[in-house]
């Protein structure tokens, strides 16, 4: 199949595999592939205080008996304001979720795939701005007819494009190698390079 490229002078084609661009959209796979990256990325830190690690209670709160109140021997019991967890987890959790590569890759497909559909990739030959200036991407993008939350992919790290869109907000850039399932989804409208383009399907074709 083939993309439209947006040139400097007028537009060309860019000729691509159905399999990473042409591919059936499996709405399953996709959201697996988004929820396991996402899970992969929590840090799983979350921990309780037993009473043996919470703060205080080296000392009986009053003596046994004479009181007229309960029994008690520590004031970080469980059952008092400020006392440890009964169950108490201290160990660090794993919410990763198991995704093969070729469940990974048919999913980024799919993904694609359905972006050309909907027609919200659009193919550039080139994004390079000569400063880091924001203006300079302002424009670029003004000229695609962008003004939403757009993603934008190159082959490789170019400093003078991340530095330009820093202060917009609804702009992100990413390399091939950064592209990931939920920056796709979570994007209105990509754009990629054409030599971004190649790279992604030698990666997923």
């Amino acid at each position: 199949m083939d993309l439209q490229v947006q040139k400097a002078r007028g537009k060309g084609k860019l000729s691509v595999s159905d399999a990473a661009f042409g591919r059936d959209f499996n709405e399953g796979l996709v959201h697996q592939a988004v929820v396991g990256y996402m899970a992969t990325g929590r840090a799983g830190t979350r921990g309780h205080k037993s009473r043996s690690t919470a703060r205080g209670g080296g000392v009986k709160p009053w003596r046994q008996k004479g009181t007229g109140r309960a029994r008690s021997g520590t004031i970080r019991s469980p059952i008092w304001k400020g006392g440890g967890k009964t169950f108490a987890v201290s160990s660090v959790q794993d919410f990763s979720r198991k995704l093969n590569k070729k469940m990974y890759r048919a999913a980024m497909q799919s993904i694609l795939s359905e972006l050309v559909r909907q027609e919200r990739l659009t193919v550039v030959e080139d994004i390079k701005v000569d400063s880091p200036k924001t203006k300079a991407l302002v424009t670029k993008l003004k000229d695609l007819g962008i003004d939403n939350k757009v993603l934008i992919v190159t082959e490789s790290d170019d400093v003078n494009l991340y530095l330009a869109a820093r202060n917009l907000p609804y702009v992100e850039i990413e390399d091939v190698a950064g592209l990931n399932p939920v920056n796709l989804v979570g994007s209105e409208h990509i754009v990629m390079t054409s030599g971004a383009v190649k790279l992604v399907e030698e990666l997923l074709g």
